[in-house]
């Protein structure tokens, strides 16, 4: 079974940096591409970013476009989120997800609140 477990969330001031990873496991990390989504209170779970299987083409939402970068580590089955200049609106649920075989996985994911 597909295991996909996010870290690194917390509470932290506008303008600030938070960086999330998630480890994956029960698949061949290296074969799949990563997503990033996040879910803010009473709205739907949105898209943030997208790394390649060899991670050298990457894609965020235009809301997080030169704040946010997402990255992989296939020797830790890791895949991070690197997010700066941090706004209120950023505050979500955050959640790493994949595809396989025509099927999306889900971690359960990390809560950034970004408070002024």
């Amino acid at each position: 079974q597909v295991q996909l477990v996010e870290s690194g969330g917390g509470s932290v001031q506008v303008g600030g940096s938070l960086r999330l990873s998630c480890a994956a496991s029960c698949f061949t990390f290296s074969r799949y591409g990563m997503s990033w989504f996040r879910q803010a209170p009473g709205k739907g779970r949105m898209w943030v970013a997208d790394i390649s299987i060899d991670g050298r083409s990457t894609d965020s939402g235009d809301s997080v476009k030169g704040r946010f970068s997402i990255s992989r580590e296939d020797t830790e089955n890791t895949v991070h989120l690197q997010m700066n200049s941090l706004k209120s609106e950023d505050t979500a649920l955050y959640y790493c997800s994949t595809v396989l075989w025509s099927s999306r996985y889900w971690g359960l994911g990390t809560q950034v609140t970004v408070s002024s």
